[in-house]
C-alpha cells in the first residue's frame, strides 16, 4: 500500500492589495480598464460624504476620549470605504444592521442620531436603546455573539414574508469564534436572507491574519456553509458598493446568505485603549497608508469633474457643524442615575427587582451614579 502525498495548500494572502479580490479603482483612485461605475455622480458624493464625516467624526472622538469627556472608542480610520460602501446598498426602510462596534457611519447612516450614538460612549444607558423606527441592533462589544441574532432576524423575515435583508458585520477576529461558524452553518442551511460583512483588517487587536487562520482566504470559508464567499477590496468605495449591492439582492429575492471578505486596513489602533506600536512595524503601516480610501476616492470623484476643492471645504464645514453639535446635544442631557440600571434589563420587574429599585433609590442621592 502506498502512501498519498502530501499537497502543499496555498499560503494565506499577506498584505498589501489582494491581487485576486475584486476591485474597480486602482490604488491612485483611477478606474480601472473595463470597468463601470456602478453608481452616479449624487450617490458617489453621498459615499464620499460619509467617508469624510466618519474621519472627522474619529479625529473628534479621539479628542474627546482623551480630555475624558467620552469612554472607550473604536475608530473606523482607514475603513470608511468598506463600511460606507456597505451601507449604500441598504434600504434603511426595510433593512436591518446588526453592527459590531465599528460601524459608526452605517448606523449614521442608517437613522441613528448622532447624539445618541455619543450618550452610548459617554456611558450614558440612554445611548445603548435604539430609537423606535430604526432597523439597527445595538452595538455587540463580545466578539460575533450578534451573529446568531442576526440570522434569527433574517429567518423571521423570512417566514413573514417580508423583502428585508440584514447585514452583519464582523472583524477577521471574531471568525475564530464558534458564534461565526454556528451563524453561517445555520444560515446556509435555512437560506436565511443575510449578507454576512466580514472585514480584515488585518489584525485581531494585536493578532495579525497569519496567526488566525490556515486558511487562503476567510472567504473560502464560505463555500463549507452553502454560500458563496466574495473577497472584495474594501478600500475601493465602488467595489465594495457593487459587491454589497448584489449580495443584498441576492438575499431579497430568495438567494440566501453570502460572505464578503472586505479586505481592509486599521491605520488607527484597535481603539483608544490599545498601543498598536507594540505589534504593528511601523513599514508595514507607513505602506498601508497609501491604500488610505478617502485620498483615493477623492482622486476619483475630481478626475471625473464631480469634486473640487471648494465642494470639499462645503462639506467639511457643514459635517464639523453637525459633529459640534451632536457633541452639545449629547453632553446635554441629564446625567445618568443608578436606577436606570434596571430601565432596558427587564420586561417585568419581579418582586425582588422591585425591592432592589426602591433601595437603591432610597439609598443614592438623586443624579448620582
Amino acid at each position: 500500500m502506498t502512501k498519498a502525498k502530501a499537497t502543499a495548500l496555498p499560503k494565506p494572502f499577506e498584505g498589501g492589495a489582494d491581487p485576486d479580490a475584486f476591485r474597480l479603482l486602482d490604488a491612485g483612485g483611477a478606474l480601472i480598464e473595463g470597468a463601470v461605475a456602478p453608481l452616479g455622480g449624487d450617490r458617489l458624493l453621498e459615499g464620499f460624504r460619509w467617508m469624510l464625516f466618519s474621519r472627522t467624526l474619529d479625529e473628534r472622538a479621539v479628542s474627546l476620549q482623551r480630555q475624558g469627556r467620552i469612554g472607550t472608542y473604536s475608530a473606523v480610520y482607514g475603513q470608511e470605504a468598506s463600511v460606507v460602501g456597505v451601507s449604500l446598498a441598504l434600504d434603511p426602510s426595510r433593512d436591518w444592521i446588526f453592527p459590531q462596534y465599528r460601524e459608526t457611519p452605517a448606523l449614521l447612516r442608517h437613522g441613528m442620531p448622532l447624539s445618541t450614538l455619543l450618550l452610548y460612549y459617554i456611558g450614558n444607558p440612554v445611548g445603548g436603546r435604539v430609537p423606535d423606527g430604526i432597523l439597527l441592533a445595538p452595538i455587540q462589544i463580545s466578539l460575533a455573539a450578534q451573529l446568531p441574532h442576526a440570522v434569527g432576524m433574517a429567518l423571521g423575515l423570512k417566514m413573514q414574508g417580508r423583502d428585508g435583508v440584514v447585514v452583519t458585520f464582523v472583524g477577521d477576529g471574531a471568525s475564530s469564534e464558534g458564534d461565526f461558524h454556528e451563524s453561517l452553518n445555520l444560515a446556509g442551511v435555512v437560506q436565511a436572507p443575510v449578507v454576512f460583512v466580514l472585514q480584515n483588517n488585518g489584525y485581531a487587536i494585536s493578532t495579525p491574519r497569519s496567526r488566525q487562520s490556515a486558511a487562503t482566504s476567510f472567504a473560502a470559508r464560505a463555500e463549507g456553509y452553502g454560500m458563496p464567499g466574495v473577497r472584495v477590496d474594501g478600500n475601493d468605495l465602488l467595489a465594495v458598493y457593487e459587491v454589497a449591492r448584489d449580495a443584498v439582492e441576492r438575499a431579497r429575492t430568495g438567494g440566501g446568505p453570502t460572505l464578503i471578505e472586505s479586505q481592509t486596513y486599521r491605520l488607527f489602533p484597535h481603539n483608544t485603549a490599545d498601543d498598536s506600536t507594540r505589534y504593528v512595524p511601523s513599514e508595514e503601516l507607513e505602506a498601508r497608508r497609501l491604500e488610505d480610501p478617502i485620498p483615493r476616492m477623492r482622486n476619483y470623484l475630481t478626475e471625473i469633474g464631480v469634486l473640487n476643492v471648494t465642494l470639499e471645504e462645503q462639506m467639511l464645514a457643514t459635517i464639523t457643524e453637525e459633529i459640534t453639535a451632536g457633541v452639545a446635544a449629547a453632553e446635554a442631557h441629564p446625567r445618568p442615575t443608578a436606577g436606570q440600571v434596571f430601565d432596558y434589563a427587564y420586561a417585568d420587574f419581579s418582586p425582588r427587582l422591585i425591592r432592589q429599585r426602591a433601595e437603591i433609590a432610597g439609598n443614592i442621592p438623586e443624579g448620582d451614579v
